[in-house]
């Protein structure tokens, strides 16, 4: 008998529960037997129990420890803290993982893409340590320490043996920032040293932008600190259709959480429109984490015939699908 997996799942705003339905069909008809605990998270936890992230979530995460997420809206200059950054600090999900790699279905400017990007997921300016000094002067702490560092260079090192990649560059701005920066770089070389057989360089941010959109290909993993990580994970993500196709996890020692990292679209939500293709990805990075291997092709292969045909893909792709009939298309596609 299959094993039924447990996982926990946060539909979010906007589009999320459009797109998350959508992706549970998909799974259920790959045969993986999933028993979902679902929660509310974000605005609508924060209207219906007064609190964004409520503790029965952060109950059932704990004790299931696999979580796949739906976009969720964080309110800009005001309101509560980003679900997001809470999430991956309660649960110390220290790594955040973003595979870019470009469909063959999918024609880019760039050709065939294929990055990994490690970013590391707990500190830095995304600490959010802000004060006002006096008014109109107001402060915010960039924290970089030599455990976090450390451990996000493990990670990304350990990631490169177990996946065949050959060269992690770490991008940074210890030019200017020579003390955290600099700390970065002394520990993400100390790690290098102990991984002889890939290929390790450096780079400053804003050159690493520029390179990016110029010779993408001469990068392999990309290794970054929190809000380095964040922006150009999304420029990576353009450079292979945009955050439409871009999955993420963040993971760390003893929890996983799985999302799409577009946001909640709140204009085109209840309107059938949405594209559930990245959080069709995050799921299979999910089922990967959990051994369905197996199912994880299958989905991955039909989503591939689906894309290949102009008229079965969402409007933002060129299509004319709804959302749930471009699912449908995926699990005809599995038969």
């Amino acid at each position: 008998m299959a094993t039924e997996h447990q996982v926990v799942l946060v539909p979010g705003d906007g589009i999320g529960p459009e797109i998350t339905g959508a992706v549970l069909r998909i799974i259920e008809a790959s045969g993986v037997k999933i028993a979902w605990q679902s929660h509310v998270a974000g605005a609508e936890a924060m209207g219906s129990k007064g609190t964004p992230l409520p503790d029965e979530l952060l109950t059932a995460i704990d004790e299931v420890g696999i979580c796949l997420k739906g976009p969720i809206t964080t309110p800009i200059g005001r309101g509560f803290q980003s679900v997001n950054v809470q999430l991956r600090k309660h649960f110390d999900l220290y790594a955040n993982l973003r595979p870019t790699h470009s469909l063959p279905c999918l024609p880019t400017p760039y050709g065939e893409i294929d990055l990994v990007v490690v970013r590391e997921n707990t500190e830095d300016l995304y600490s959010g340590i802000e004060h006002e000094v006096v008014p109109g002067v107001v402060e915010s702490i960039k924290i970089i320490t030599e455990r976090a560092c450390t451990r996000i260079a493990q990670f990304a090192f350990d990631y490169a043996i177990k996946n065949g990649r050959k060269k992690v560059t770490a991008i940074h701005k210890a030019n200017i920032m020579k003390l955290s920066d600099g700390l970065f770089l002394a520990c993400c070389q100390k790690v290098a040293a102990e991984y002889p057989s890939i290929e390790y360089t450096e780079m400053i941010v804003d050159n690493c932008a520029m390179q990016l959109v110029m010779r993408p290909r001469q990068f392999d993993m990309l290794l970054l600190e929190n809000l380095y990580g964040d922006i150009v994970s999304d420029l990576c993500a353009g450079l292979v259709g945009g955050l439409g196709l871009a999955p993420g996890a963040n993971l760390g020692p003893k929890h996983a959480l799985f999302e799409a990292v577009h946001g909640s679209a709140p204009d085109i939500a209840g309107l059938g429109l949405a594209n559930p293709t990245a959080l069709l990805l995050a799921a299979l990075l999910m089922l990967r984490h959990l051994n369905e291997m197996e199912a994880a092709d299958r989905i991955f292969d039909a989503l591939l015939k689906v894309l290949a045909q102009p008229e079965q893909r969402t409007r933002d792709l060129g299509g004319q699908a709804s959302t749930s009939a471009f699912a449908e298309a995926v699990v005809a596609a599995m038969e």
